[in-house]
C-alpha cells in the first residue's frame, strides 16, 4: 500500500470503520445462525436424528424460531438480501415441521370404559410426595412413574397400596426403577429391556385385556444417542407386534414428535392422547423454565381403541418433569 492509498485509508471517519466492522460481525453472526438452524431442518426434512448436537436441539425445534428471527433482523437491517431469501426457506421448513404428526380418527367402536391415566417422572424420587397428594385429588385408575428409586417405591406402597393393589415394577436405584400401579387386576407381562426400567403388564378393563407399556429410554446425551434411539425402537417393536389388542403406553419417552427415533411409535399406530384432547406440544420438562421454554417429552402414546376427552399437565414439587393426566374412553373394536 503506498503512502497515499495509506492516508485514504485512515481519513474514513473511525465511526464509518467502527459501523463497517459491526456490520460484518452482524452478518457473521447471522451466517452462523442460518448455517446451524439448516443443519437441524435439513436432518428434520431428511427424516434422521443425526448426531450430537442435532437431536438435542430437534427437541425444542418451535424455539429454533426465536435463533431464525434474530437472523432474519440482521439480514434485512445489514441489506442482505440472499440471507433474506435463506430465513425465508428456514422459516416455511419450520413452519411445515411444526404441524402435529401422526393420525387422528373417530372411534373404532361402542365405548366400554373410561379411565384416568397419570404419567410422571419424579427425578431421582424426589417428587414422590408431591405425586401421592397429586393422585389422591386427582384420582387416576392407572398411575406411571418413572425414576422412582427405593424411597419412592416404600411410600406409594405405604401410601397408594390400599387403593392401588396391583403394581408391576422394575426396582432399581437413581432414575433405573419405575412401577406401574393400578385399580385394575394386571397379569403380567414382557417388559422392554432397557438401561432404565420399563415393565408392563395386562390389564382387564371393561371386558377387554389391554397392554400397559412404561416408556423411558435413556436420552439422547452426546454419546448415547445410539442407545437412545435402540430403546425407542424396542418400544415400537413391541408395539407393532400386536396391532389387534388394546394398547397404552406412558411415560417419560425423552423424546418429541420432532425426533425421527420417536416417530415411529405414531407410525405403528399410536396416537398422541394431549394431542387428541387439544393440547399437543404442551411442554412437560423442564420444570424450572416452563411455560415459558420447554419441550413435550412425557407422552400418554394410545391405539385407536381409545378416544382422549381432556388432558392436562401437573406441575409437581421436587422434579423436573410436569406430571400428564389424561381422561381416556376405551372403545370396542366392531
Amino acid at each position: 500500500m503506498n503512502t497515499d492509498t495509506r492516508a485514504a485509508a485512515w481519513a474514513v471517519p473511525r465511526h464509518v470503520r467502527r459501523r463497517r466492522a459491526g456490520r460484518r460481525a452482524a452478518l457473521a453472526c447471522a451466517f452462523l445462525l442460518f448455517a446451524g438452524l439448516s443443519v437441524v431442518l435439513g436432518c428434520r426434512t431428511a427424516d434422521t436424528d443425526g448426531i450430537t448436537p442435532v437431536p438435542q436441539l430437534l427437541a425444542f425445534l418451535p424455539w429454533l424460531l426465536i435463533p431464525l428471527g434474530v437472523a432474519l433482523v440482521i439480514a434485512l437491517y445489514t441489506h442482505w438480501w440472499s440471507g433474506v431469501l435463506w430465513a425465508v426457506v428456514l422459516l416455511g421448513l419450520l413452519a411445515w415441521f411444526l404441524q402435529p404428526y401422526g393420525r387422528t380418527g373417530d372411534p373404532v367402536g361402542p365405548a366400554v370404559a373410561e379411565l384416568r391415566v397419570l404419567t410422571s417422572n419424579v427425578e431421582f424420587g424426589k417428587g414422590t410426595g408431591a405425586l401421592v397428594g397429586a393422585v389422591r385429588r386427582e384420582e387416576p385408575d392407572l398411575v406411571f412413574v418413572q425414576e422412582c428409586e427405593s424411597t419412592c417405591d416404600t411410600l406409594l406402597r405405604a401410601e397408594l397400596g390400599e387403593t392401588y393393589p396391583h403394581r408391576r415394577a422394575v426396582e432399581g436405584d437413581g432414575s433405573k426403577g419405575s412401577v406401574i400401579l393400578s385399580r385394575f387386576p394386571l397379569a403380567s407381562a414382557k417388559g422392554v429391556e432397557a438401561t432404565m426400567g420399563m415393565p408392563a403388564a395386562v390389564a382387564e378393563i371393561g371386558g377387554l385385556d389391554v397392554r400397559l407399556q412404561l416408556a423411558h429410554p435413556m436420552p439422547p446425551l452426546p454419546g448415547q444417542t445410539g442407545v437412545w434411539a435402540r430403546e425407542l425402537d424396542a418400544l415400537r417393536d413391541v408395539v407393532a407386534r400386536d396391532d389387534k389388542t388394546p394398547t397404552l403406553v406412558a411415560g417419560d419417552f425423552n423424546a418429541s414428535q420432532d425426533h425421527a427415533a420417536f416417530r415411529p411409535l405414531l407410525d405403528a399406530g399410536l396416537r398422541d392422547a394431549a394431542r387428541l384432547a387439544g393440547s399437543g406440544r404442551t411442554p412437560s420438562w423442564p420444570a424450572a423454565t416452563l411455560p415459558a421454554f420447554g419441550v413435550q417429552i412425557d407422552h400418554v402414546l394410545v391405539s385407536e381403541d381409545f378416544t382422549s376427552r381432556d388432558a392436562r399437565f401437573l406441575d409437581l414439587d421436587g422434579t423436573d418433569h410436569r406430571a400428564l393426566l389424561v381422561d381416556l374412553t376405551l372403545n370396542r373394536a366392531g
